[in-house]
C-alpha cells in the first residue's frame, strides 16, 4: 500500500474510525478521499499542510478535506486524537437538499482550524469530538447507531456554524477519487510505483508503460484523476519528502536533494524555491527553531 495515497482499515461497514497518537508518531506525507480530523489533547501538534506547518495547541482542532496531502512532525509531549470518516456514510444523494452545498465543498471551504471558529463552536465540537471516542471505544448495544447520530450532528453543526474561507473549490483529485472509485486501485499503483522509485530518474514514458497505458491515454487518465499532470506530481512528491526529511532530520544538502529524488543539489534548490519561495536552508531554520 502506498504511504502517499492511504486507505484506512474500517471495522466492517462502519467506515469511521477513532485512534490515539502520541507525539513521537512521525506521519509521512500521505492523502486519503476520507475526512480526517485532528483533536490535540496534550501538547501542540505539529502538522505540515501544503506550504506551511500548522501548529495545533493543546485543547484545539484540524481537519483536513477529501484528497488534501499532509504530514505530522515529530511533536514531543504531546498527543492527539485521529478521527476518519468516508463521506459515502452519509448516504448525501437522498439527504442534500437544494440549498445545501455538496459535503465535499464544505469542508473544503470551511475554516479548518479551530482557532478560527466561535468559541462556542470549538467547545461544542470539542465536546461531540470526546463523546465519538469515548462511543466508538465500547460495546455497547447500538454502537453503531450511537456513533451515526454523532457523525450526523458534526455535519449539521458544520453546516450550520462553520466558518467558511471562500476558498475555490478545486476540481481534479478530491472530486474526482470519490466519484471514480473504480480508478483507486490503479492510482494507488501509480502512487506506489512513485513511493518506491523516487528517488530514481521516473520519466513519463517509464510510468505509462508500467501502468499498461500509451503515453497519451496515461497523461489524460492521471491529469483526469488527479487535477495535475504526472510530473508536477512527481515533482510536488518530492518537494514533500524533501520537507519532511529537512524538518526532521540534520544532513547536508547533497543528501537532502539526493534522499528526496534530485538529480543534483542545484536542481534541488532552483525547484524547492521555485516551488516553496524560499531556499530550503531558510526553510529548515524557519521550522527548526
Amino acid at each position: 500500500m502506498s504511504v502517499y495515497l492511504e486507505r484506512p482499515e474500517f471495522e466492517a461497514n462502519l467506515l469511521f474510525r477513532a485512534f490515539i497518537n502520541d507525539g513521537m508518531t512521525i506521519v509521512y506525507p500521505h492523502w486519503h478521499k476520507e475526512i480526517e480530523i485532528i483533536y490535540s489533547i496534550r501538547g501542540t501538534v505539529n502538522i505540515g499542510v501544503g506550504d506551511e506547518i500548522v501548529h495545533v495547541a493543546e485543547g484545539e482542532i484540524y481537519f483536513f478535506a477529501s484528497g488534501e496531502p499532509h504530514y505530522f512532525l515529530a511533536s514531543p509531549d504531546s498527543e492527539r486524537i485521529v478521527y476518519q470518516f468516508d463521506l459515502s456514510l452519509f448516504e448525501e444523494i437522498n439527504l442534500k437538499s437544494t440549498n445545501d452545498c455538496s459535503l465535499i465543498e464544505l469542508f473544503e471551504t470551511g475554516e479548518k482550524h479551530s482557532s478560527k471558529w466561535s468559541k462556542s463552536l470549538a467547545t461544542d465540537m470539542k465536546k461531540l469530538l470526546q463523546q465519538l471516542f469515548e462511543e466508538y471505544g465500547k460495546q455497547d448495544l447500538g454502537k453503531n447507531y450511537a456513533l451515526f447520530s454523532l457523525l450526523f450532528q458534526l455535519v449539521t453543526t458544520f453546516y450550520r456554524r462553520l466558518p467558511q474561507t471562500h476558498t475555490e473549490v478545486k476540481k481534479g483529485a478530491k472530486a474526482s477519487t470519490i466519484k471514480y472509485k473504480e480508478n483507486l486501485e490503479q492510482l494507488d499503483r501509480i502512487f506506489t510505483y512513485v513511493e518506491n522509485h523516487y528517488e530514481e530518474s521516473i520519466t513519463l514514458e517509464e510510468i505509462a508503460k508500467y501502468s499498461g497505458f500509451s503515453s497519451y491515454y496515461f497523461t489524460r487518465f492521471f491529469k483526469a484523476n488527479t487535477g495535475t499532470t504526472f510530473m508536477s506530481f512527481l515533482t510536488e512528491y518530492r518537494i514533500n519528502q524533501a520537507k519532511f526529511i529537512l524538518a526532521n532530520e540534520k544532513v547536508p544538502m547533497i543528501e537532502v536533494a539526493e534522499k528526496a529524488g534530485f538529480a543534483s543539489v542545484k536542481t534541488f534548490h532552483h525547484v524547492f524555491k521555485e516551488q516553496v519561495g524560499i531556499s530550503p536552508l531558510k526553510y529548515q531554520k524557519m521550522i527548526i527553531k
